[in-house]
């Protein structure tokens, strides 16, 4: 079977939620689809470093609640409160015909959250850290957890600097793709070295 699909929007709504939470009609989907995209984007490109986990995006009515997950959320909030003002009026000029409220919680455990794991990988490349050591020190890591079942990272792209692109991965315990029942976290990341782009993958599977 082909992983061509993504595991967490496989075991959706049946163990992960939605991260778009709002009706709309015909009129105003494609709309909202938008805008949505591009509060995630800009979340996404203006606090790369701070470990953002998801950005869940609730609407009703007028109010447009954001919701900022992140293992270091003292960062974004900044003293007093004042950066979270900040970051709020930016996401109104993203999305000026609603009243927005920006939330940001604390991911507890960020060593056995993939995409957490896959943005720490990434930033290591990025900083020409040894690949092999990369790998073999964050699945070790990871498989440290008690609740940790497997996990998996896999790196593609021109790796060291080669001249061929290919992928290298590693694993520990088992990671039960077709079973739907089974709470694998999936995350993606992509490394931006001076050679290309470095695509990181992580399944993380919890008991």
């Amino acid at each position: 079977m082909g992983q061509k699909v993504n595991p967490q929007i496989f075991r959706t709504p049946l163990i992960f939620n939605w991260q778009s939470r709002w009706f709309a009609n015909k009129k105003n989907y494609s709309f909202f689809v938008l805008e949505d995209f591009k509060i995630r984007s800009f979340i996404k490109k203006q606090f790369r470093f701070f470990y953002i986990y998801k950005t869940f995006i609730e609407r009703a009515g007028n109010k447009l609640r954001v919701k900022i997950y992140t293992s270091k959320p003292g960062i974004i909030v900044g003293r007093g409160g004042k950066d979270l003002e900040y970051l709020k009026n930016d996401i109104k000029k993203l999305a000026p015909k609603s009243n927005v409220l920006v939330d940001v919680h604390e991911v507890k455990n960020p060593s056995i959250n993939a995409q957490l794991i896959a943005l720490n990988v990434a930033l290591q490349l990025e900083k020409k850290s040894p690949f092999r050591r990369v790998l073999k020190q964050s699945i070790f890591n990871t498989s440290l957890q008690p609740e940790v079942a497997g996990v998996r990272i896999q790196i593609s792209g021109r790796l060291g600097g080669a001249e061929i692109a290919r992928k290298e991965w590693s694993k520990e315990g088992r990671i039960p793709l077709q079973t739907i029942k089974a709470c694998v976290n999936y995350g993606f990341e992509e490394a931006r070295t001076t050679y290309g782009l470095i695509g990181v993958k992580c399944w993380v599977c919890t008991k």
